[in-house]
């Protein structure tokens, strides 16, 4: 009885030591080497080193001189890095119809001539409740409210958009987005680092 409890005991602490320590440490050493700013949130610089998001994780905006992003169901506010999940509201709930619907009307009192479609990606929050990108149609949908509001050419934030599209992953695997924050930072002439 005395050896089996030895046993279990050297053994609880050597994988306490390994599982606890030395692995974390050697992955995240491994992580910092390989791949840094993955490893440390994908932050956004500007050029004077000030880090004003990450390109991983969406900040809401609202103001109509800026690209919205998709909605987020995070709590206890949006965009809550610590609290990940989607709404979990089904199909047929009724909070689910009036998140939908305060969205659509906040688009079209922001715009109120854009008879256009409301792409889905603009009135559904994704499943993580953290997107940071929006489809091209949804940046599209978005561009005559910006032009006007900002006193450009609509042809110039198309250009913005065309920059800021990202293909598909290899040219086969997800679709073409468009990271809201970088977007909406080159409007306003936020020089960042690449």
């Amino acid at each position: 009885m005395l050896k089996q409890l030895r046993i279990a005991i050297v053994s609880t602490l050597a994988l306490t030591i390994f599982t606890g320590f030395l692995y974390p440490y050697a992955i995240t050493g491994l992580a910092q080497a390989l791949f840094q700013k993955q490893a440390n949130g994908s932050l956004i610089y500007t050029t004077d080193g000030k880090a004003v998001g990450s390109r991983l994780i969406g900040q809401p905006f609202d103001d109509p001189k800026y690209f919205w992003s998709r909605l987020s169901a995070t709590s206890p506010m949006p965009y809550n890095a610590a609290n990940s999940s989607g709404s979990n509201l089904g199909p047929t709930n009724p909070a689910l119809f009036k998140a939908i619907q305060d969205r659509i009307d906040a688009l079209h009192k922001a715009d109120p001539d854009n008879k256009d479609a409301i792409p889905v990606d603009l009135a559904t929050a994704s499943g993580s409740g953290l997107d940071p990108h929006i489809s091209p149609a949804a940046a599209q949908y978005q561009v005559k409210r910006i032009a006007r509001v900002r006193g450009i050419s609509e042809s110039a934030v198309q250009d913005l958009i065309q920059k800021h599209t990202q293909g598909r992953f290899l040219g086969l695997l997800g679709e073409p987005a468009v990271n809201v924050l970088e977007l909406n930072l080159d409007l306003d002439g936020v020089k960042v680092q690449s």
